[in-house]
């Protein structure tokens, strides 16, 4: 989500003062009302890639996202789709209701079993971005992922993740969230919405399709700010459970680091 631009506060996106000098690639420079996908990521990434080893450099890729991470180190290709806005608001439309949601669930679970064991019950973006691609390229996630793996990687990688107590880390994203509140995050998403007419991805971001809620009168503030400390929860558990998957990542124990830049730490959850 940092790649959007006027989505400061909800990303943490970083400072000139964290940034220490060090340039930082693929931060502020898409339209919130520009559809972003995994295919423009591996894109993007792999030029800036190539722009740091020409330098002599080693590219550093730091993110939470395990799709995208894994689309890029392990060369996976997800076709170009064309996308079928109408088919897209339908499901959106439909997954607005628990129950919706719940259909649109079972139905990803037939058309891809293998995908949708890492896919929450309640991740209405991915679950319908199983859908998506199924309808565009007729072909599962999961298929779509297998051929390409077998192409191999051009880079050579090591994966670090970061673990912590679990009780430490959920009271980190409530902290974290109570400073985004602080910092503006209501008034952020109210500019946005005036300067931008539609956000076909953006805006599913953490934190600010809650606030989104809050603004159109779904939830009360305090409602809004619970329901993001509990995504958020969920979210860091559904990463937690991906990466425990590779058996090639290199844990790290976030308690090592704590003493050198909490702040750092806290907003790159």
């Amino acid at each position: 989500m940092q790649i959007y631009k006027d989505m400061n506060i909800g990303t943490a996106k970083v400072t000139d003062e964290e940034a220490l000098g060090i340039k930082h690639y693929l931060v502020d420079f898409v339209s919130p009302d520009e559809r972003y996908t995994v295919s423009d990521f591996k894109r993007d990434s792999e030029k800036a890639i190539e722009e740091i080893i020409e330098k002599g450099k080693i590219p550093i890729i730091v993110g939470g996202t395990g799709l995208y991470i894994d689309s890029l180190i392990y060369g996976i290709e997800y076709q170009q789709m064309n996308f079928d806005e109408q088919y897209r608001n339908e499901l959106m439309q439909i997954a607005e209701t628990e129950d919706g949601l719940k259909e649109l669930y079972e139905k990803a679970q037939k058309i891809d079993s293998q995908s949708m064991k890492t896919i929450s019950h309640n991740d209405k973006k991915r679950i319908i971005r199983v859908l998506e691609i199924y309808k565009a390229t007729k072909k599962t996630k999961t298929e779509q992922e297998i051929l390409s793996k077998e192409k191999g990687t051009k880079y050579n990688f090591i994966v670090f993740a970061i673990n912590m107590d679990r009780e430490k880390l959920y009271e980190r994203i409530n902290q974290r969230v109570d400073i985004m509140i602080s910092e503006g995050l209501i008034e952020e998403v109210e500019n946005l919405k005036n300067k931008y007419n539609k956000f076909p991805t953006a805006m599913q971001g953490l934190g600010y399709k809650e606030v989104v809620e809050y603004l159109e009168g779904h939830l009360t503030k305090q409602e809004m700010i619970d329901k993001i400390k509990q995504e958020t929860r969920r979210y860091a558990k559904r990463q937690l459970t991906w990466f425990r998957k590779n058996k090639e990542i290199i844990w790290l124990k976030a308690e090592d680091g704590l003493q050198y830049n909490t702040n750092i730490i806290i907003g790159r959850i």
